[in-house]
């Protein structure tokens, strides 16, 4: 891909003072995705989630970031959105790793593919402005010196499937030899973007399963039902997520099925996690064709099919704040219709379990019973704000439009009242109800609430 990109520029074709930005560093400008001809109504959703996303905390403000963010690539993610995504990592290791006892974890380095001149490289910009600038070269020795600089390049990796079909042979006497089982895998990988010859970085997850060949076909159902399944029960509108069958001219070299799981964005449906049935010619390949090597204690001895699962995590953040967002309106005591906006994501994937808070004459009592819940909640690895650490004079309505936008699952507000009987305030974001209930129930509380969620 760099070398395509480097050929463009040797060509004329790209400006010289934009040769290292866009090519070598790989950070491209994006060509806006959408059409002029989209209703404007239609990106009102999408604004609304971007703005909402870099005032509260997810991603960071800055047009780049958005651009990335909605494209489904890795982007400065704020507090609040690297925990939302370090959450839904979580939850699918788990799913994929506890749902069958013979899968695995790895963690690969560049794989070998990537090591060839054609692979993706990183280069540094300036050493490549270095060589332009020689103007007394000819374009065939400039060519030769950026190949050269191309060859000691440190290589990336684009995928995490090679590194698994490398590390199946090392693999093979933990299962003693015996199939199904299965490498999974999460880490940063570059890809192409939008079509450009330039890549960004996206996080990645990947489930190599190996079985035997009559049975690739089930298992490829097997998974496909597994992960949609496991999409939908964070959802709070599960009928967005849908997969199907990827045409035959659309199918990968190596696959001779592919199911795509996407979700339906107010602009149209992205995939979040590609499966494919890719028989054993990749992985023939990488052991040299080695059949004595690959062969498995199977009934009869054969080389194992590949089923692959890759998911975009990027996007799935994306996809779950979008799914999540809900815009609000009701009427206030003066009867004035006022609208708010509430992010409900998931009690398992909220970033911000429960926010503690000090009513209006805050002592220095209440801050301290604030700080001693922030430690009981942070023993429990229960995540909580600490609200009452803002000294910004707030309104109730304010603080519960605040943190009704950040996904806070419950607000605890600390008063005199707590100093003199123990009591509390709890609000729900789903609800809307405020509970009282004692000091000494609410870490239990919350956590209840939380696994119940997740058991169901």
């Amino acid at each position: 891909m760099f070398t395509h990109c480097v050929r463009d520029v040797l060509s004329g074709r790209l400006s010289q003072s934009k040769t290292p930005q866009c090519c070598m560093t790989l950070a491209l400008q994006h060509t806006r995705r959408y059409s002029s001809s989209a209703q404007s109504e239609d990106l009102d959703p999408l604004r609304a989630l971007l703005e909402l996303c870099a005032n509260r905390y997810y991603i960071s403000p800055g047009q780049t970031t958005s651009e990335l963010f909605q494209r489904g690539r890795s982007c400065s993610y704020g507090p609040l959105g690297m925990e939302l995504k370090k959450n839904l990592l979580e939850q699918w290791w788990h799913s994929v790793t506890r749902s069958k006892s013979q899968v695995f974890g790895i963690n690969t380095l560049s794989s070998r593919k990537d090591t060839a001149t054609g692979g993706l490289r990183i280069v540094e910009s300036e050493h490549v402005k270095q060589i332009l600038e020689q103007q007394e070269l000819s374009r065939e020795q400039l060519v030769q010196k950026v190949q050269m600089l191309l060859q000691r390049s440190s290589p990336v990796r684009t995928d995490l499937l090679q590194g698994a079909l490398e590390e199946f042979v090392p693999s093979l006497e933990l299962v003693n030899r015996k199939l199904p089982f299965g490498l999974a895998e999460t880490g940063l990988c570059f890809q192409p973007s939008d079509g450009s010859v330039c890549s960004a970085e996206v996080t990645q997850t990947s489930l190599v399963w190996f079985c035997s060949p009559r049975t690739s076909s089930q298992w490829l159902d097997h998974w496909t039902r597994q992960r949609l399944k496991w999409w939908r029960k964070f959802a709070l509108s599960p009928s967005d997520f849908s997969s199907s069958d990827v045409p035959e001219e659309e199918l990968e070299a190596a696959a001779s099925r592919g199911v795509r799981i996407v979700y339906s964005f107010p602009w149209g449906q992205e995939p979040l996690e590609m499966l494919w049935s890719r028989g054993n010619t990749e992985l023939l390949h990488t052991h040299k064709g080695a059949h004595s090597t690959l062969q498995c204690r199977n009934g009869r001895k054969t080389v194992p099919h590949v089923v692959s699962l890759t998911g975009n995590m990027d996007r799935g953040v994306m996809a779950f704040l979008s799914n999540s967002l809900l815009q609000l309106k009701n009427v206030d005591g003066k009867q004035k219709l006022q609208q708010r906006q509430v992010l409900k994501l998931h009690p398992v994937l909220a970033p911000v379990k429960v926010a503690l808070d000090v009513d209006r004459g805050a002592t220095m009592e209440m801050r301290q019973v604030c700080e001693g819940l922030l430690q009981e909640f942070m023993e429990a690895e229960i995540s909580a704000w600490p609200g009452y650490l803002d000294t910004q004079a707030t309104s109730v309505e304010q603080l519960t439009a605040k943190y009704d936008e950040m996904g806070v699952l419950f607000t605890a507000i600390i008063s005199e009242n707590t100093l003199e009987s123990g009591l509390l305030q709890v609000r729900s974001r789903d609800t809307t109800i405020k509970e009282t209930m004692h000091i000494s129930e609410l870490k239990n509380f919350v956590s209840r609430y939380i696994s119940a969620a997740d058991n169901v």
